[in-house]
């Protein structure tokens, strides 16, 4: 079943709390963005999911039941920022070793690694040792290691870090791959353009609490703000009506906020009686980026876009 649901987790450190009332599911095969800056208890929370911290409060169940850390940890697999490899160690010899430490037999941990060396073309590295590697190389290394005993839930921590974008996509596709197998993935980083792009389902964490639970798509419909974007063969001269305000432009580009109470079609009609020639117009839905700094920082979404577009 693969499905993980987190109930009122609560986990406090002194005074301070660093994760405060946290509730969320999991279906299978789903890729689910964990987002929040540095402090927001992000780690504190996937450390509670793989029973590495109890919680104080709250239940994790995993497959229906109670979470067991002793018996459940056989189906999830954790890649977490930090390097977990042994740097003096053969890459063949720590991967078989890290497999057989998952519960795989010594033949079928042969077997996996093999394929995923395979796979990613690594079958050269087989007598290097980990200290050799570059960055990007060891991150291939540590996401292998992850999935090689095929976990039913598996959580990513920056996953592509020190990649070049040609092992970006490999690791992508694979993820894509494993979600479609029913794998459920938690996916955890900064980089919110590689979340809009991967992910189905987000929540942002700030102060130990959830700010925002929903899919992508949903949340950046629930923070549009009536942006468009308008091209022009000529932009006229004196922009004047009641139907939108200009927020800045860009060659024969404009970027326009239709005010409360006006449609798009108010725009288009505007243009079109200033015979300015209309050669595209589509709505701007605000990024996940402009999205976490409005609810992080308070910065407006306008303000945002005016800052890109300009």
């Amino acid at each position: 079943m693969n499905r993980l649901e987190v109930k009122h987790l609560k986990k406090y450190y002194a005074s301070q709390k660093a994760v405060d009332d946290i509730s969320l599911t999991l279906a299978p095969g789903s890729i689910f963005g964990l987002l929040g800056p540095n402090g927001a208890g992000k780690t504190t929370l996937i450390r509670m999911i793989t029973g590495i911290l109890f919680p104080d409060e709250g239940e994790i169940i995993f497959n229906g039941q109670k979470f067991d850390p002793d018996t459940d940890i056989a189906y999830i697999g954790y890649m977490p920022e930090e390097k977990g490899l042994y740097k003096k160690m053969k890459i063949g010899d720590q991967a078989i070793y890290l497999a057989r430490l998952k519960g795989l037999s010594k033949t079928a941990a042969m077997e996996r690694v093999k394929h995923w060396f395979i796979k990613f073309e690594m079958q050269s590295w087989w007598n290097k040792k980990v200290e050799d590697l570059s960055k990007g190389m060891q991150q291939k290394l540590q996401f292998v290691t992850t999935v090689l005993n095929d976990p039913k839930l598996i959580i990513l921590d920056e996953p592509f870090s020190g990649l070049d974008p040609v092992n970006t996509n490999l690791i992508k596709d694979e993820i894509y791959q494993l979600a479609k197998n029913g794998s459920s993935i938690i996916f955890s980083t900064h980089r919110m353009e590689q979340v809009e792009e991967i992910c189905d389902h987000i929540i942002l964490m700030n102060k130990g609490r959830k700010i925002l639970d929903g899919s992508v798509s949903g949340v950046k419909q629930q923070f549009k703000e009536n942006i468009f974007s308008i091209g022009l063969e000529q932009i006229p001269a004196d922009v004047n009506t009641p139907a939108f305000d200009i927020i800045s432009s860009k060659d024969n580009q404009l970027f326009l906020k239709i005010r409360e109470g006006y449609k798009p079609n108010d725009v288009l009609h505007y243009f079109l009686q200033q015979q300015a020639g209309i050669t595209s117009f589509n709505e701007l839905l605000p990024s996940l980026n402009e999205i976490f700094i409005k609810l992080v920082e308070g910065t407006p979404l306008a303000r945002q876009f005016q800052s890109v577009t300009a």
